[in-house]
């Protein structure tokens, strides 16, 4: 990210609309369960609010510097930090009982990459679990405030049916003035498949 865009993800007034419109927004009534996954916390204002709705949070950053900051600042709470990819996670399946992606699918830099990374969410939910979360809507300020960063943004007129191409049996997305958010939940029982 470049400097900008790092001074306001960590900024009060971006914690505050996280915390009083995106969160209540994504979230809803559904109850993320006791182990949830959170995917590209950044400097962690999300990661303050998902860690007070469950016993067990794990946060998966790539940027290193990001990952070892959270982690020194989380130090002996209920979150875990791991470094790693999300498209290639080094959990086990079906681990967690919810997934969260908050403002940042658009960092990931192709839209095969932003697949791969939802069905490797999908492996590691278990069954009846829901991934929310919600991203910005492309246009020219957003562009220009992503100069020098990688920026994919997500078309939500095409985000319902790659959620389901990921492996999701539900999906719904809401596009409202400049984000969308989408929800997407595992089947309670997978049917075996046939090979």
């Amino acid at each position: 990210m470049n400097r900008n865009h790092r001074r306001l993800c960590a900024s009060d007034e971006w914690g505050e609309y996280i915390r009083d419109e995106l969160m209540p927004w994504v979230l809803g009534d559904r109850a993320l369960g006791g182990s949830v996954l959170e995917i590209g916390p950044g400097p962690g204002l999300t990661t303050d609010l998902l860690r007070r709705c469950t016993r067990r949070l794990t946060a998966v950053e790539a940027d290193p510097q990001a990952a070892e900051s959270l982690r020194r600042r989380l130090r002996g709470t209920n979150v875990t930090v791991v470094r790693a990819d999300a498209g290639d996670m080094p959990f086990r399946r079906a681990r967690f009982t919810a997934g969260v992606a908050m403002t940042m699918l658009h960092h990931v830099p192709s839209v095969e990459a932003q697949d791969a990374l939802l069905a490797e969410v999908r492996r590691v939910l278990r069954p009846g679990a829901w991934l929310v979360g919600e991203d910005s809507l492309d246009g020219p300020g957003f562009r220009d405030f992503h100069r020098g960063d990688v920026c994919m943004p997500v078309d939500p007129e095409t985000l319902e049916p790659r959620l389901r191409s990921a492996g999701f049996s539900e999906a719904e997305v809401e596009p409202r003035e400049d984000v969308v958010r989408f929800a997407a939940r595992i089947a309670s029982t997978t049917p075996e498949r046939k090979e």
